[in-house]
């Protein structure tokens, strides 16, 4: 009877050291250490790089991070990094942020201006619409598109007259004129001289002043075709100053 319950007791000891082994591997969910946003948001809130580096990767590089918390770190990383000019940081940052929530209208249209700081503008423009997709009043993002449609129209319609001057190559009979249409710089020199006039004629402050300004023009070109062919005439000097004189030292 004393070996039975020896046994017994020796039996219940070996079955409660094994309990916190069974509770791991059986139904009860298992603990896990809830990682701390707060530290990494405080820290790009404060504007600290030093404390944000290692707050933020803290919560970024931990694969226990729950999503909504992973992504408030690399949205507020992102941020950051923008503030502080290292744009491919900041795009990193809110490219991933966008692979885990497809649906932030916000971070589509900062990511959008990044790309711009970057000089890419299809991928600004691509950015641009897809928050607007997300979101169609979004007002940064409209005041950003519109603007991209007016800069990719204007690049259009200036490609659409590159290498072309003022005036029809198909009518061309003077040397100079032909000279012109057959240089891509300086037919470009020349519609650049034609736009300048035009537009300083438009600003003149009254008749008098526009009708002298189209006789400096006038004269400009006279001088241009009789002096054309001389030995040490510069046509494309000549043009160029023509340009400065009408938009000023400044280009205005």
């Amino acid at each position: 009877m004393r070996f039975l319950i020896h046994l017994f007791g020796a039996g219940l000891l070996y079955a409660l050291s094994l309990a916190p082994a069974d509770a791991a591997t059986g139904d009860e969910p298992v603990a896990v250490t809830q990682v701390d946003v707060a530290p990494c948001l405080a820290a790009t809130a404060a504007d600290d790089m030093d404390k944000a580096a290692t707050a933020c990767a803290a919560v970024i590089d931990n694969e226990k991070t729950a999503k909504g918390d992973l992504i408030k770190a690399l949205i507020a990383r992102g941020a950051l990094y923008a503030r502080h000019d290292q744009v491919d940081r900041a795009i990193a940052d809110d490219s991933r942020a966008l692979l885990l929530d497809p649906g932030l209208a916000d971070i589509f249209n900062a990511r959008g201006e990044l790309w711009l700081k970057k000089g890419d503008k299809p991928k600004a423009v691509q950015d641009f619409g897809a928050a607007l997709r997300i979101d169609p009043n979004h007002a940064k993002a409209k005041a950003n598109h519109k603007a991209m449609a007016r800069e990719i129209e204007r690049i259009g319609a200036q490609m659409a007259v590159a290498g072309k001057p003022s005036f029809n190559c198909a009518r061309a009979r003077r040397a100079v004129e032909r000279a012109i249409c057959g240089n891509r710089e300086l037919a470009d020199l020349d519609r650049e001289v034609f736009a300048s006039n035009a537009r300083a004629i438009r600003e003149a402050r009254n008749a008098a002043e526009a009708k002298a300004l189209q006789r400096e023009q006038d004269e400009f070109i006279a001088r241009r075709n009789a002096d054309f062919g001389r030995p040490g005439y510069d046509l494309k000097k000549a043009m160029q100053e023509r340009l400065q004189r009408l938009n000023g030292v400044d280009g205005y």
